[in-house]
């Protein structure tokens, strides 16, 4: 039952009741409201603020636990980069060597990928920084693994072709020269033998009577047959395939001719002394690639391995050579 206030009126000197107004109701009524809503809006704030509801506490859980597996991710991401570095690094080294071809270049291992906005749709979220670079490092993968599959087909082919390679690769001394005393001049800087100053020597020269037999190092085709009075005079170029050539200079007399297919040991020339050449005797050169090579390394059919070390001694003594 609600309490009767009373009220003293000082003209009649009595008590009055008093009674609230509809107005005074509704204002008191909206007081009350209001004071509620904002003591609620309070307690509602502080309770959002530092205090975590039951979904929330699980959801913060779930995403400790997906950052700590994404570390775990990252690790092993790191892991097959590393293992990638490595299968790169016999492959240039070991595979690549062995089947005389060129290493892959970093430009193209490396290669990225273009555009900059590829990683956008991934910004904006609080571990933006750790998901995108864990993308970039699997897209570096991918692109790494590529370039190596292709690497790998390439050594694949290169591997069938091995028994056709090793065969077309100049192997033996290109005169019969038992007792290596035919080698009069090697591959390095020696002294001009009409000029007198030391001049870089592209081969190695063999000291022979004229008539000498000159054989093919390796099957090939014969490129060239050049007749000259100048230079290397008389010469033969054959390209063994496989970035191979050889030539044989100061020539007598020819053997074989341009276009035709020669083996290894096949006879194709004698020794002369045609161009600028001192004495009779064989200017012998190998090139890879383009690029004048030094013929002594590639003696191994026909040497043994007391007889190779003799020629790699010989060859640090200072010679003339004959052309």
């Amino acid at each position: 039952m609600p309490k009767i206030k009373y009220k003293f009126n000082k003209r009649s000197l009595q008590f009055e009741e008093v009674k609230a107004t509809i107005k005074t109701r509704i204002l008191k009524a909206l007081s009350v409201i209001a004071t509620g809503s904002v003591f609620a809006s309070i307690v509602i704030f502080l309770a959002y603020t530092f205090l975590d509801s039951p979904k929330e506490k699980m959801l913060k859980r779930e995403i400790a636990q997906y950052e700590m597996q994404f570390q775990f991710i990252d690790e092993r991401i790191q892991q097959y980069d590393a293992v990638l570095t490595d299968l790169a690094d016999r492959d240039d080294n070991i595979y690549r060597v062995i089947f005389e071809a060129e290493p892959v270049s970093n430009a193209v291992r490396k290669a990225g990928f273009g555009g900059t906005d590829r990683y956008s749709k991934l910004e904006g979220y609080k571990n933006s920084d750790i998901i995108i670079e864990s993308v970039k490092k699997l897209d570096r993968i991918h692109s790494q693994l590529v370039v190596q599959s292709k690497s790998f087909d390439e050594v694949y082919e290169l591997a069938k072709n091995k028994a056709d390679m090793l065969a077309c690769i100049p192997a033996i001394q290109p005169v019969s020269n038992k007792d290596l005393k035919r080698l009069s001049s090697y591959y390095g800087y020696r002294t001009d033998p009409i000029y007198k100053v030391r001049k870089f020597h592209p081969g190695i020269d063999f000291s022979a009577p004229t008539g000498t037999e000159i054989y093919s190092t390796g099957d090939g085709v014969v490129k060239q047959v050049t007749r000259s009075r100048r230079g290397y005079g008389n010469r033969i170029i054959i390209d063994h395939g496989f970035g191979y050539e050889t030539m044989y200079a100061h020539i007598h007399e020819f053997k074989v001719r341009k276009g035709q297919k020669v083996k290894r040991g096949q006879l194709i020339a004698t020794v002369g002394n045609t161009g600028k050449s001192t004495a009779p005797h064989l200017h012998y050169e190998i090139r890879k690639n383009d690029k004048k090579v030094n013929p002594i390394y590639y003696f191994f059919n026909d040497l043994s391995p007391e007889e190779y070390e003799t020629v790699l001694e010989l060859s640090t003594r200072p010679t003339q050579s004959l052309d």
